[in-house]
């Protein structure tokens, strides 16, 4: 009888510990909720974190903060998250970088595991890079461009908005599969160095197309291939790397939202379901594609596999490259 009597009492303490947990996130959000975004503000990641803040906001009556917190190549901000209590009132816009970084930074300098230290809520969007050139050079497409690098091989030289950026990578990426040798110029950001590319200073950038879309449309620069499975439908003239001879290659960077690790399932799941409606609507949609991004939602199952794979692939060209961070 004893024993049957504190069974049932377990049972009642169990029911009402699982009925509190689906009360919580019913009532979430009950205060203001942080969105960290590890980079200065105006970025990608900063414009959609700031569009999707201003939806969530909307769709729960409790207001949704953008914190940008750059520094430490992204590190800092994903840091900041990972520690936080898995409550949902803390969370990270992450980005293609911290997949890199965890192959690209000595693990003894990483105070978090992307695979390990959040829960992943959605990917939030995906967008080709571009390959760019100086107006002035005479290449018509792709075929052309390899023809000229090997013909000066080790000694075209491209730009990147820093070392171990998706945009460096990209291009060791297409190197690699060109069979091309060529010379890293890393800047402090896409700006100066897209500046020294329509200057003439260096040759060719692989860049997102937030960055160097203005100059292609103006006429200062000239995009001879994307890194997609499928043409953007920003540059629908402008054949992939995929098309123009190199089958399978892809270079995509994608942002997607994160919650600390532990935080209840039931958080996950309501936050998943907004940002699930917030990407359906057309007004997202269309105010993504206009910077070159495709909206893209995803559950947290599948979002972390893509997390696991990205982290393989791009580990795996930061070792082949030998790339350091300095």
């Amino acid at each position: 009888m004893k024993t049957l009597i504190r069974s049932v009492a377990l049972a009642a303490a169990c029911g009402t510990f699982a009925v509190a947990q689906t009360a919580h996130a019913q009532a979430y959000p009950t205060k203001p909720v942080k969105i960290v975004v590890p980079y200065a503000p105006g970025g990608p990641n900063d414009i959609v974190a700031r569009l999707l803040a201003e939806k969530l906001t909307q769709a729960n009556g409790q207001t949704f903060l953008v914190e940008n917190r750059p520094g430490g190549g992204s590190n800092i901000g994903a840091e900041a998250v990972a520690k936080a209590a898995p409550d949902g009132y803390t969370l990270l816009v992450a980005a293609t970088s911290h997949s890199i970084n965890m192959t690209l930074f000595p693990k003894e300098n990483l105070k978090y595991d992307l695979t390990k230290d959040f829960a992943p809520v959605s990917l939030l969007m995906t967008g080709p890079l571009v390959l760019v050139t100086n107006a002035a050079n005479p290449a018509k497409n792709l075929k052309d461009f390899v023809a000229q690098a090997k013909a000066k091989q080790g000694k075209m030289t491209y730009g990147s908005s820093g070392n171990g950026a998706s945009a460096h990578l990209a291009v060791e990426m297409f190197n690699a599969r060109a069979g091309i040798q060529t010379i890293h110029v890393p800047y402090k950001g896409s700006g100066p160095a897209l500046t020294d590319l329509m200057g003439g200073q260096i040759d060719f950038m692989i860049d997102t197309m937030l960055s160097a879309m203005p100059f292609v449309t103006s006429g200062k620069l000239k995009a001879l291939a994307t890194t997609g499975k499928t043409r953007s439908p920003v540059l629908p003239d402008v054949p992939t790397v995929a098309e123009q001879g190199y089958p399978g290659f892809e270079a995509v960077a994608w942002i997607g939202l994160l919650a600390p690790a532990k935080t209840p399932p039931e958080i996950v799941a309501k936050l998943n379901a907004d940002v699930k409606k917030i990407i359906e609507t057309p007004e997202f949609k269309a105010r993504l594609s206009v910077q070159g991004f495709n909206a893209e939602w995803q559950k947290p199952e599948t979002f972390a596999g893509l997390m696991k794979n990205e982290v393989q692939k791009w580990g795996e060209i930061v070792k082949s490259a030998n790339v350091k961070v300095e």
